[in-house]
């Protein structure tokens, strides 16, 4: 089984660079999917509060056998509860679901600009982390401007950033602004929810190395330094999702995967979104 490496967060925490996520996976099948992951030799769940299925996912791990400080688990705020009680509430609400000791890294999962005031939402996931309940913090959908403010009004720098970054949608600037100020950067819609997968340029390289188009874009996530966890719930995708380190895309391959950036969502405008 590969080894897959692992990324240093800014205090000190490693996290797999390689991760398996759940995103609208039923919590019915939640359980059996992850386990098959994590028997695949994913290292790193995520989840989120608003998946509804933590519970599941917190199974997973408490049945799959391995030691506990061998997985590495995220979960995210839901978007109800920004005000400072209700993070604190809430986070107690995803411990009781996944019955485990500790999270490995929590998140404010959308800036919600319209709504509430981050900067208090991020003071609790600062309090949550003061006490030891989760080894690392972070957010997720957040654009450089909401990262000023939340760094102006904060002691703790998040130590991730979760933005959709795929090929049609390469994030450079959000991307460059993390790695000034030390913060990692997570890819979720990694293949942009298939859109990329008949990409005549990811053909092209896919047919040379003789893999998937699915797997030369996951390989690009990790050669270009970013935390990806794609999502399935078929064992041969889950496994062929894990089968990317037997082969390396060139500089050559990096900068055409780079040039297909259309600045195209597949999600919602953080800007925008206010849940």
């Amino acid at each position: 089984m590969p080894s897959v490496p692992a990324i240093t967060l800014n205090n000190g925490v490693e996290i797999p660079q390689l991760g398996f996520g759940t995103f609208q996976i039923p919590p019915e099948d939640t359980r059996e999917t992850t386990l098959a992951a994590l028997e695949t030799g994913y290292r790193h769940i995520d989840t989120a509060q608003m998946y509804g299925n933590e519970r599941e996912v917190g199974q997973a791990v408490r049945e799959s056998g391995l030691d506990r400080a061998d997985v590495f688990v995220t979960s995210k705020l839901n978007n109800d509860a920004h005000a400072y009680d209700d993070a604190l509430q809430a986070f107690g609400r995803t411990m009781d679901q996944v019955g485990l000791d500790y999270l490995d890294l929590f998140l404010i999962h959308w800036p919600l600009p319209d709504k509430g005031d981050f900067v208090e939402t991020w003071k609790a996931l600062e309090e949550i982390y003061r006490s030891g309940r989760v080894k690392a913090i972070g957010v997720s959908n957040f654009q450089p401007h909401h990262l000023r403010r939340l760094l102006d009004g904060s002691t703790v720098v998040p130590a991730v950033n979760q933005i959709e970054v795929h090929p049609y949608l390469t994030q450079d600037t959000v991307r460059a602004f993390d790695a000034e100020h030390g913060i990692a950067t997570e890819a979720w819609s990694p293949i942009a929810q298939g859109k990329v997968l008949d990409d005549p340029a990811l053909t092209r390289i896919a047919e040379r190395v003789g893999k998937s188009t699915a797997q030369v874009t996951l390989r690009w996530h990790l050669q270009r330094g970013d935390i990806v966890f794609p999502k399935s719930v078929t064992l041969r995708r889950i496994q062929q999702n894990f089968d990317l380190f037997d082969f390396e895309l060139t500089e050559g391959d990096i900068g055409e995967i780079n040039a297909l950036n259309r600045d195209e969502r597949t999600g919602f405008d953080p800007d925008r979104f206010n849940g």
